[in-house]
């Protein structure tokens, strides 16, 4: 009974900043990488970010580099993702991924999953 639960979504204008909360129930996470992806209305699902059990590794898709910072918290079984200087192509439902593995950037090896997090930018 393992639950991912994404929080924070909204709207908000270009250059603006959000907070996504997700909260991991029915499994410690601690040894394990978390990460959020994205999908945009017909388009894939997308790597945003990623990082390692302990948190000592991030990692991040290209496009959010240097805007986006992502976090966890493993007392709370928890990971977060700070966007800052948000654009209109940033705009997609986000969702927080789990796995009991090292981390990685590919949303294959991630078995669970969020129910997603609306985000829109609006110009």
């Amino acid at each position: 009974q393992v639950q991912l639960v994404e929080s924070g979504g909204g709207l908000v204008q270009a250059g603006g900043s959000l907070r996504l909360s997700c909260a991991a129930s029915g499994r410690t996470f601690s040894n394990g990488a978390m990460g959020w992806f994205r999908q945009a209305p017909g388009k894939e699902r997308e790597f945003v970010a990623a990082i390692s059990g302990s948190g000592g590794s991030t990692y991040y898709a290209d496009s959010v580099k240097g805007r986006f910072t992502i976090s966890r918290d493993n007392a709370k079984n928890a990971e977060y993702l700070q966007m800052n200087m948000l654009k209109p192509e940033d705009t997609a439902v986000y969702y927080c991924a789990a796995r009991l593995g090292i981390v990685t950037t590919s949303r294959y090896n991630y078995n669970y999953w969020g129910q997603g997090t609306q985000v829109t930018v609006s110009s």
